[in-house]
C-alpha cells in the first residue's frame, strides 16, 4: 500500500500549505519534517497510579510508541481514564465502573478522530478499560492492536484480592482475628498487574487474544517481564503491517472471532462479565451477538481451566506453563474454535497456533476433555418468570446446580451487606438485590462485597443472591445476576416480596418466582418505578442512554455498521 493510503487519516491534518498551523503544532512535540510523511499511530495509555493494574503502563506505551517509530511510523501517546473496581467495590463510586467503560471508548474515539491517527495501539489492564479499548477501536475501525498490560503476582500464602475480601467475611464469623486479616491486607497485593486470578481482567485479556485483537501469548503474561515488554514493542510494530495490508477491526472482530472468544472464555472458567463485554462489543463492531449464543457454544465446550476463583492456581501460574495458546490449540484440534479467523499478525488463528507446544506432563491447571472440570458451561444463561429476557450465573457445580430458598429483599447492596455481616442472614435464604442494574443503580455495580462476605462466613452453598447488577470475576457461591428486565424497569425482579419461594435451576436454565401469574400483575399494578438517584452528570446521562445488561448494556444501542475507513 502507498503512504498516501496508509496515511489517508493523518494526510488532511498535516498536509499542505493550508496545515502549516497544524505542522506548526506537532512541530513543539517533537515532528520533523520527514515525520510528516509517515503513518501516524495513536497510542492510548491507560496509565494511572490509583491502582496496581495500571501502574506500569506508561513503560509499556512507551515500548509501543518505540516499537511503531522502529517499523516506520510516527507515534503519539495519548491517555485515557482507568477506574479501580477492587477500590470501589462496595461504595457508591463502584457505581461508575461500567460507565468508565463508554467514557473510554468515547474518548478513545474522541481523540483518534480528532487528531487523525492512522493506526492505534490501545494498552488497558483493568476490567473496564479492556472492553472500554476494544469498543473505542471497533468504532474507528482503522488498523489497531490491542495490549494487555498483563497479571499481578500471587500474594504471601498464595493470596490475591479476593483473599482479602473473603478474609473480611471470616473476621465477621470470627474465624479470622484481627493479626490475620491485617497481614492478608498488607501482603496480598505486591506490586504491578491484574488481579490474579481468571477474574474479569485475565477474562477479558483471554478473550481478546482468541478474538485475534492481540498478538499471540499477549493475555498471558506477567505485567513486569521482559515478555511483556516484548509484546508491547511488537504491538506498534504489528499496527504498521496492519496497514501495510489495510487490515482493520472490522476485518478480525467477527461472528466467528466472537464464538472462539466465548469458547475459551467458557474453557476458563471465566467471568460473567465475559457476557456482558462481549455483547457490547459486538454490537460496537456491527456483529448479531445475544445470550442464546453463549448457552448454544456452552452446551458443547467444557471447562478445562482449575483456575480461581472456583478453582486453584492463578493466571501467574498458567503463564509458566505456556498460558492460553496450548489451551486454544486443543480446542482447534477439537474442532471447538475456528481456525480461519484472520488475527492481528495478518494470519489467521489456525497459522497462529501451528507451532505451539502442549502443555507440559503432569501440569494439573489445564484439565484433558476426558477429565475436565466440568462437562458444559460454567456461564447458564437463565429465564423464567423472573428472568424473562435472561439472566447470566455462574455455576461450576461445586455450589450445586440447583437451589430453592425464601427471598430476602433489598433495595441496594449496602443493604444486603448489613444484613450479611450481622448474622441476619442464614441458610436457606435467596438474597434479592434490586435497582443495582444499568438504570436503576445507575451503573450496575459488581456485588464482590456481598458475595465475598457470604463465603468468609461459610455460607457458599447454603445461600444464593440474585440480583439485576452485576458480579466480579472474583465472586463464586450461587449467585445469578443480569436479571432482565432489570427492576427499574418494573421487571419481575421488582415485585419479589420477602418469604417469596424462588428455584434456581441450572441444568434447566430457569428461574423461577413461585407466585401466581394473577398475584404478579396485583403487585404490578401497585408498583411505581422510584425517583431516578442522579439527575445530573455522568450517571444520569448513563442512566438515560443505557441499554438492556442482555443487550450488553452500552449507550449507543442500535447495531452500527462499522465506519468506513
Amino acid at each position: 500500500m502507498s503512504d498516501d493510503k496508509r496515511r489517508r487519516h493523518s494526510s488532511p491534518v498535516v498536509d499542505g500549505l493550508g496545515k502549516s498551523a497544524s505542522r506548526a503544532m506537532l512541530r513543539a512535540v517533537g515532528f520533523t519534517d520527514e515525520d510528516f510523511r509517515k503513518p501516524q499511530v495513536g497510542i492510548a495509555s491507560t496509565w494511572s497510579n490509583l491502582t496496581p493494574c495500571n501502574m506500569h503502563i506508561n513503560r509499556l506505551a512507551e515500548e509501543s510508541a518505540a516499537g511503531a517509530d522502529e517499523a516506520g511510523g510516527k507515534s503519539l501517546i495519548f491517555n485515557t481514564i482507568t477506574v479501580s473496581d477492587g477500590i470501589a467495590n462496595g461504595t457508591e463510586g463502584m457505581k461508575y465502573s461500567l460507565v468508565s467503560r463508554e467514557v473510554i471508548a468515547d474518548s478513545i474515539e474522541t481523540v483518534a478522530g480528532c487528531e487523525g491517527f492512522d493506526g492505534l495501539v490501545a494498552i488497558g489492564g483493568c476490567d473496564k478499560n479492556m472492553p472500554g479499548c476494544l469498543m473505542g477501536l471497533a468504532r474507528l475501525n482503522r488498523p489497531a492492536v490491542f495490549v494487555y498490560g498483563g497479571t499481578i503476582m500471587p500474594g504471601d500464602n498464595h493470596t490475591d484480592i479476593i483473599s482479602v475480601f473473603e478474609a473480611v467475611g471470616a473476621h465477621a464469623q470470627g474465624k479470622m482475628d484481627l493479626i490475620e486479616l491485617k497481614q492478608i491486607e498488607e501482603t496480598a497485593i505486591p506490586g504491578p498487574g491484574s488481579c490474579g486470578g481468571m477474574y474479569t481482567a485475565n477474562t477479558m485479556a483471554s478473550a481478546i487474544e482468541a478474538m485475534g485483537m492481540s498478538l499471540p501469548g499477549s493475555s498471558a503474561q506477567n505485567a513486569v517481564s521482559d515478555t511483556k515488554v516484548a509484546d508491547c514493542r511488537a504491538a506498534g510494530a504489528a499496527v504498521m503491517h496492519l496497514l501495510e495490508r489495510d487490515i482493520k477491526p472490522s476485518d478480525i472482530m467477527t461472528r466467528k472471532a466472537f464464538e472462539n472468544a466465548i469458547t475459551v472464555v467458557i474453557a476458563l472458567g471465566g467471568s460473567t462479565n465475559a457476557v456482558l463485554h462481549l455483547l457490547g462489543m459486538a454490537s460496537t463492531v456491527g456483529v448479531k451477538l445475544a445470550l442464546e449464543d453463549f448457552a448454544e457454544i456452552g452446551k458443547r465446550v467444557p471447562v478445562l481451566a482449575d483456575l480461581r476463583p472456583s478453582g486453584h492456581y492463578m493466571m501467574s501460574e498458567l503463564v509458566a506453563i505456556g498460558g492460553i495458546q496450548p489451551l486454544i490449540k486443543m480446542l482447534l484440534e477439537r474442532g471447538l474454535v475456528h481456525g480461519d479467523c484472520l488475527t492481528v499478525t495478518g494470519k489467521t488463528l489456525a497459522e497462529n497456533l501451528a507451532d505451539v507446544a502442549p502443555y507440559p506432563e503432569g501440569q494439573d491447571i489445564i484439565h484433558a476433555f476426558d477429565n475436565p472440570i466440568k462437562a458444559d458451561s460454567h456461564l447458564r444463561i437463565l429465564y423464567g418468570n423472573l428472568a424473562p429476557t435472561g439472566a447470566v450465573a455462574k455455576i461450576t457445580g461445586k455450589e450445586g446446580t440447583h437451589f430453592v430458598g425464601r427471598a430476602r429483599v433489598f433495595h441496594s447492596e449496602e443493604e444486603a451487606q448489613e444484613r450479611i455481616m450481622d448474622g441476619s442472614v442464614v441458610a436457606g435464604d435467596v438474597l434479592v438485590i434490586r435497582y443495582e442494574g444499568p438504570k436503576g443503580g445507575p451503573g450496575m455495580r459488581e456485588m464482590l462485597t456481598p458475595t465475598s462476605a457470604i463465603m468468609g462466613k461459610g455460607l457458599g452453598s447454603e445461600v444464593a443472591l440474585i440480583t439485576d447488577g452485576r458480579f466480579s470475576g472474583g465472586s463464586h457461591g450461587f449467585v445469578v445476576g443480569h436479571i432482565t428486565p432489570e427492576a427499574a424497569e418494573g421487571g419481575p425482579i421488582a415485585l419479589v416480596e420477602d418469604g417469596d419461594t424462588i428455584t434456581i435451576d441450572a441444568v434447566a436454565n430457569r428461574i423461577e418466582l413461585d407466585v401466581s401469574e394473577q398475584e404478579l400483575e396485583r403487585r404490578k399494578r401497585t408498583w411505581q418505578a422510584p425517583a431516578p438517584r442522579y439527575t445530573r452528570g455522568v450517571l444520569a446521562k448513563f442512566a438515560r442512554t443505557v441499554g438492556s445488561a442482555s443487550e450488553g448494556a452500552v449507550t449507543d444501542l442500535m447495531p452500527i455498521q462499522p465506519q468506513q475507513s
